[in-house]
């Protein structure tokens, strides 16, 4: 039987290779598109290079892991499970992004999933915030980076309409 302490940091675990996971299936779809699609795309003069990219979303996934973890460890069963199912739902919806704006290359249909994606952040900090203060913070940073991409997918797709 593994003691208490170190399944707490098991879960830490899971969830870290859980939520980096979802990330490197929408990165499947990205990875091809990189290089031959997106950089053929009219972007805003503030769309930030693409260096930036991926040291941003490898802090947000860290802090989303991290505040997913916070709620899992301290929450009792019944604030837990509607919690962890609306991280679970964001998490399905950002890898949903990657996959139409570069799977699919249809900024359009990405504008769409990303609205959704924001209006779920915000029900995921909402249920969040009961269980884990520091848990709903931990997501506003990610909260905030979304907010910029949605107007970004937004001038992208107008751009490029």
């Amino acid at each position: 039987m593994i003691p208490m302490r170190q399944q707490h940091w098991l879960s830490l675990l899971v969830l870290i290779v859980a939520t980096f996971g979802a990330s490197a299936f929408g990165s499947l779809a990205t990875i091809s598109s990189l290089t031959t699609w997106y950089p053929t795309l009219a972007k805003p003069s503030w769309n930030p290079p693409n260096a930036v990219f991926g040291p941003v979303w490898t802090v947000l996934y860290l802090l989303m892991a991290i505040a997913a973890w916070l709620v899992w460890r301290r929450g009792s069963e019944s604030a837990v499970l509607p919690a962890m199912t609306a991280y679970v739902g964001q998490l399905v919806l950002n890898v949903t992004w990657s996959l139409l704006f570069f799977g699919l290359q249809s900024p359009g249909w990405a504008v769409l999933d990303i609205i959704a994606l924001w209006i779920a952040i915000l029900f995921t900090i909402a249920q969040f915030r009961p269980v884990s203060r520091p848990a709903a913070w931990l997501l506003a940073p990610y909260l905030a980076w979304v907010t910029f991409a949605v107007a970004l997918n937004i001038a992208i797709w107008r751009l490029n309409a």
